[in-house]
């Protein structure tokens, strides 16, 4: 046998050992799905995956076999391997800190696209119009917007992206209604916290309960001012500081990391007994991120409130509750007057996170004149 002879047979027996491969890896996916199994995680991309009703290939490009672990070992090369992120809706800091990527929050950082007048005007209208609207049935209305964490740490966002400008939405909303006298810009109380603990969490978008304890406080102080009944702050001598390892939250979670990752997670426990009990969904703890969450405090005469909130009051909620007969926490961006009237609220807190800001504008008319 010649030598071209031996090489062309070397070619072809390579070429069908790496036909048989490919099929091999192709065909076992399908197998898999075939025999049962499911390699979509929801959990491990942090979204909800396609189902049959979204039809047959979307459905196998969620859920073909062995999809999940490919997506986890794909993050792990990227985030360990070449230090970037694998998502992006997640930004990768310095030092283990993760940041929302989504919302326009990196338009939010570099302070790109601010609000039109017009638009200034409609928060301006609508934080005047629900403050009148509750004083004139007696009622207290405080107004806030979360800050982001870039905007708390911002010392550990990318050197690659920097702002433009020094204002963003959040400083254009509140110096809009700073002259209302029931808007509260937490951020001081937030800028005093952090300098001596951590106050966000790293592989989590919101603040920590810590953080969450410093924004309550001057919420609380604004509402007294209106309404003295309602009871003062608790202090932070109220609480134990108490700190242990958790692996990685919402960040972390959206890029296929939360196991791989961990971080010390700062809680706050209450020395004295929290009074403040849910009572829909009965059994639901507070902190649960639903639609709607009712908090009752059995046989007190406090002040009934509304809140109107968004993912940032998750962690404001525990602290809030204790300061009212009943509280009503609403997921929701729009102040609707129909549903204080129907709760019987002599308080409404109206929370928004900055970030929210960009796909959300106020609307006026839902107060009337």
């Amino acid at each position: 046998m010649t030598h071209s002879s031996i090489s062309g047979s070397r070619r072809s027996r390579s070429s069908v050992v790496q036909a048989v491969l490919f099929l091999t890896v192709i065909s076992v996916p399908l197998a898999l799905n075939v025999a049962g199994g499911d390699g979509g995680d929801s959990q491990t991309e942090n979204r909800e995956l396609a189902s049959v009703h979204d039809g047959v290939f979307a459905w196998f490009a969620d859920h073909f076999g062995l999809r999940a672990a490919l997506v986890k070992t794909n993050a792990h090369l990227e985030y360990f391997a070449f230090h970037t992120s694998p998502s992006p809706s997640v930004i990768r800091g310095s030092e283990g800190w993760l940041y929302y990527g989504e919302s326009d929050a990196i338009d939010d950082y570099i302070g790109r696209h601010p609000l039109t007048e017009h638009e200034v005007d409609a928060w301006r209208e609508t934080v005047e119009r629900s403050r009148d609207w509750l004083r004139a049935r007696g009622g207290a209305y405080v107004f806030t917007v979360a800050p982001d964490k870039h905007v708390v740490y911002p010392e550990h966002m990318p050197g690659s992206l920097q702002p433009v400008r020094s204002s963003r939405r959040m400083d254009q909303v509140l110096d809009a209604v700073a002259g209302s006298g029931v808007a509260v810009d937490v951020r001081p109380a937030i800028a005093e916290a952090k300098s001596h603990e951590r106050v966000y969490h790293l592989t989590d978008s919101h603040w920590n309960p810590r953080g969450a304890l410093a924004a309550y406080q001057p919420i609380v102080a604004a509402l007294r001012a209106q309404k003295p009944e309602v009871p003062p702050a608790w202090t932070r001598s109220d609480f134990e500081a108490v700190e242990h390892e958790i692996g990685g939250l919402d960040l972390a979670r959206m890029m296929g990391l939360n196991h791989a990752l961990h971080e010390m997670n700062l809680t706050l426990v209450p020395k004295r007994r929290r009074l403040a009990t849910v009572v829909d969904p009965r059994g639901a703890p507070i902190t649960a991120e639903l639609g709607r969450i009712v908090t009752e405090i059995p046989g007190s005469h406090l002040p009934r409130a509304v809140v109107f909130r968004d993912s940032f009051t998750t962690a404001l909620a525990p602290f809030l509750a204790e300061h009212f007969s009943r509280a009503v926490f609403l997921w929701q961006k729009d102040f609707v007057p129909e549903q204080v009237i129907e709760e019987g609220a002599d308080v409404v807190i109206y929370e928004i996170a900055g970030r929210n800001l960009y796909d959300f504008v106020a609307s006026p008319s839902l107060i009337g004149e």
